[in-house]
């Protein structure tokens, strides 16, 4: 056998791993020569147990495997090749001799890719070796690159499943926010502008005073529960864009990665599970109001695109390639203190000023404490009609029991306890014992405590003491820690359960939750 000269495909050997298996060790060193001539790493076994042991530790790339050897013998050590997984993707070349090439077929249908006869051709070895070399390096590779593809097109489905279900979010969010704003405003609507007091004349006449221009943005300020959608609601339908849409929207509720196509809309295609166009809340609002209540609680990056929209009176959607005009006026209502948010960075101050044309401030019940029995009875008549009942009276006691509570939650709450005070009253007059009324940290000792429903779970500290409590001084139990610690909070923010909730460093529903727990008849 002349080992010099070899193919073009010899180049394909190098750094090739092969395994030579042969009982002859004549042959083994014929062939290892041959091939160790094009640059192969050579491992060599006498027989197929070795051979075996060989193959799964070094997963060569091809093995020679002589057909002719002591049990296992070639076909045999082919077979339990293909069975494994560790080797099964590996190319065997039969060496046969002349008189046994009779048994190239068994060595095929054993799993063999070729063979090579003796005596051995240098050149037909190292070409038809490099060939399947080739071929498995390809094939690999290939099926490398499949399983990769795979494995995108699962992610890619995963996209496509989380893009689907974040616009059917998107959808129910939009809808339920709208449906629930809708209800609530209907609901406080007549109560929203009843009132004798001061406060609340001058509130009817800055709603009558803006309702005119039905371009000019208004900023509504003032605690929660103090009607603000009311009044936006209120300017809107006296305005030349009553016979158009009125969009409400909680900002706090606008998911940061939905909220360029919720705001402006998208295109089919814009993104994956686009599958048609959408109008945002710009558009459905054209010619009308938009409402952003919670303006305060906008994440920052919004924001920045609500501003270039209110300079420019442009949106552009999600995928689309041109800008298209709109007609809507803002008006906004926040709970928050802006002038601190701006002073942390948290609000744009050219926001601020785009939106504050005009700011209107309502004011907290426990300033127009006159209106209170207006109000009372107010809801009686409506829940009534709500349950089929008889609309009932307010005692003396009853109304003189509401007039002495601060409602840190406002109208809100008022409602609140009036629903609850029918419901146990079932129709009759209604009794300061109706009530439960909490004393709220913060609003003094004059805190009503009629009907003796007082709801207070922190007795280790008393509501006084809470601004010197100490770490040493909080009961090991977290609900009750967590209860004294919220109402800290209420003292330091004056009852706002907002301002309480991001001094506490958590959401306001946490607030609610656990107020609620305290109170039944808490804001929320």
């Amino acid at each position: 056998m002349d080992p010099t000269p070899v193919t073009e495909l010899a180049t394909e050997l190098y750094g090739a791993r092969l395994l030579i298996v042969d009982d002859v060790p004549a042959n083994l060193a014929v062939l290892s020569a041959a091939l160790e001539s094009t640059g192969c790493e050579i491992l060599a076994a006498s027989d197929g147990v070795r051979a075996l042991e060989l193959a799964a530790k070094a997963r060569p790339d091809l093995i020679l495997l002589d057909v002719v050897m002591p049990p296992p013998d070639g076909l045999e050590t082919c077979r339990r090749l293909k069975q494994s997984e560790l080797t099964r993707g590996i190319p065997v070349i039969f060496i046969t001799a002349q008189a046994e090439r009779a048994g190239v077929v068994d060595g095929f249908r054993a799993g063999g890719v070729d063979y090579v006869a003796k005596p051995f051709q240098a050149e037909e070895v190292i070409s038809r070796v490099a060939a399947h070399v080739q071929l498995s390096r390809l094939t690999r590779a290939l099926r490398e690159k499949n399983e990769a593809l795979q494995a995108r097109a699962e992610e890619l489905q995963a996209e496509i499943e989380r893009r689907r279900e974040a616009e059917h979010a998107f959808q129910r969010a939009d809808e339920t926010l709208t449906t629930i704003s809708h209800l609530e405003a209907t609901r406080w609507h007549p109560a929203g502008l009843v009132g004798n007091s001061a406060p609340m004349r001058r509130i009817i006449e800055e709603i009558t005073r803006l309702q005119p221009f039905a371009q000019t943005s208004v900023l509504i300020t003032g605690e929660s529960g103090t009607g603000k959608e009311v009044v936006a609601r209120a300017v809107h339908l006296g305005s030349p864009r009553a016979k158009y849409p009125f969009v409400p929207v909680n900002c706090v509720a606008i998911p940061a990665e939905l909220a360029e196509s919720l705001l402006f809309g998208h295109v089919k295609g814009a993104f994956t599970g686009a599958t048609a166009d959408r109008k945002g809340l710009f558009e459905q609002a054209d010619r009308g109001t938009l409402f952003l209540d919670e303006i305060g609680d906008m994440p920052a990056g919004v924001q920045v695109k609500l501003l270039r929209v209110l300079e420019d009176g442009q949106i552009t959607p999600v995928g689309a390639m041109h800008p298209r005009p709109v007609d809507v006026r803002i008006i906004a209502a926040t709970n928050a203190d802006l002038d601190a948010r701006i002073a942390s960075g948290a609000f744009r101050s050219d926001l601020y000023f785009r939106l504050a044309r005009y700011v209107v401030k309502t004011p907290p019940l426990r300033e127009r404490p006159e209106d209170i029995s207006l109000l009372a009875a107010h809801f009686l008549e409506r829940f009534a009609a709500e349950m089929s009942l008889r609309s009932p009276a307010l005692s003396a006691e009853a109304i003189a029991a509401l007039q002495a509570h601060p409602f840190p939650g406002n109208i809100r709450e008022l409602r609140n306890l009036i629903e609850r005070a029918l419901i146990l009253s079932a129709g009759q007059t209604i009794q300061s014992s109706h009530f439960q009324l909490a004393a709220h940290p913060g609003f003094g000792a004059g805190a009503s405590t009629a009907g003796g429903n007082v709801s207070t779970s922190v007795a280790p500290i008393e509501a006084t003491n809470l601004a010197t409590a100490t770490a040493a001084s909080l009961p090991l139990n977290l609900a009750a820690a967590e209860e004294i610690l919220i109402q800290r909070a209420l003292q330091e923010t004056r009852g706002n359960i907002a301002d309480a909730a991001r001094l506490l460093g958590v959401h306001r529903t946490r607030v609610y939750r656990r107020l609620a727990q305290q109170d039944p008849d808490a804001p929320g």
